[in-house]
């Protein structure tokens, strides 16, 4: 990885924040995405353009796969590529709450090796680069080492703790609490907040790229729902779920699940 990967980003994060901040969630223009896809503010636009034309122009050599980009094929011949979502959470900044990031990381050879997810509305920098740690805010940070499920404090939707999906049909008396950002649920887990965060439905590679660096650096793991390795710039660009934690926990949590890959059961 080039020297100051980590800088790039981290600079491109915090301008971003910048042009987030010119717009009033609530009052910013919104509209739906085809196909289900979910909404899209003209921020999230905005954000996407100005990362598009710094990073590319500062590694025109990397590949490009954002939410609001047009997919090019081309990324999976690259060696290195950014895999970004301008604003992850975005019904949350459209409803004018502060719990929204922006998500940028660096993939090369299918694994995250830099990664920032930065939350402007609540002053937190979660940073990481493989071999070299995690931080929030330039201050070392460490998953937490609980491995009792049932006492665990996890972040999820209310969804997972669906009788299916958990071993007897009996799901984990775990503590659940919910933000809307994937990229800011991992880096809470890496700070050791919460023990675990786990997604069963297919996910997006731009959701999720940074904040599984920032488990990683931080001593926690992080898998697809099946417990495989997430291996990035897919041609679909979805991952079958997220588990992530402590790596105590991340494997309580997974010895608890009945679902494997592609979500049949065994």
């Amino acid at each position: 990885m080039p020297e100051n990967d980590l800088s790039l980003l981290i600079t491109a994060a915090q301008k971003a924040g910048e042009i987030a901040g010119q717009f009033t969630g609530t009052e910013a223009q919104k509209w739906d995405k085809p196909d289900g896809a979910g909404p899209v503010t003209e921020a999230d636009l905005a954000v996407n353009s100005y990362l598009e034309d710094h990073l590319r122009g500062a590694r025109p050599d990397y590949g490009w796969l954002s939410e609001e980009s047009e997919n090019d094929p081309l990324r999976q011949s690259c060696e290195r590529v950014f895999v970004i979502d301008p604003i992850d959470g975005t019904r949350s900044f459209a409803d004018g709450s502060r719990t929204w990031a922006h998500s940028l990381a660096i993939v090369e050879a299918g694994k995250p090796v830099a990664a920032v997810v930065y939350l402007p509305q609540r002053d937190l920098l979660f940073a990481a680069a493989a071999g070299e740690g995690a931080t929030c805010n330039a201050v070392p940070i460490a998953a937490s080492t609980a491995q009792n499920v049932d006492t665990a404090h996890i972040l999820s939707a209310k969804p997972t703790l669906d009788a299916k999906h958990w071993h007897a049909g009996t799901p984990p008396a775990f503590r659940r609490s919910h933000r809307p950002s994937l990229a800011y649920r991992m880096s809470r887990v890496a700070d050791g907040t919460y023990d675990a965060m786990l997604t069963l439905r297919p996910t997006w590679e731009w959701d999720i790229a940074a904040g599984v660096l920032i488990v990683q650096e931080s001593g926690g793991l992080a898998t697809d729902r099946s417990g495989a390795a997430l291996t990035f710039n897919r041609p679909d660009a979805l991952q079958n779920g997220v588990v992530a934690g402590g790596r105590k926990m991340h494997r309580a949590l997974l010895s608890r699940l009945i679902y494997t890959s592609k979500g049949r059961k065994t």
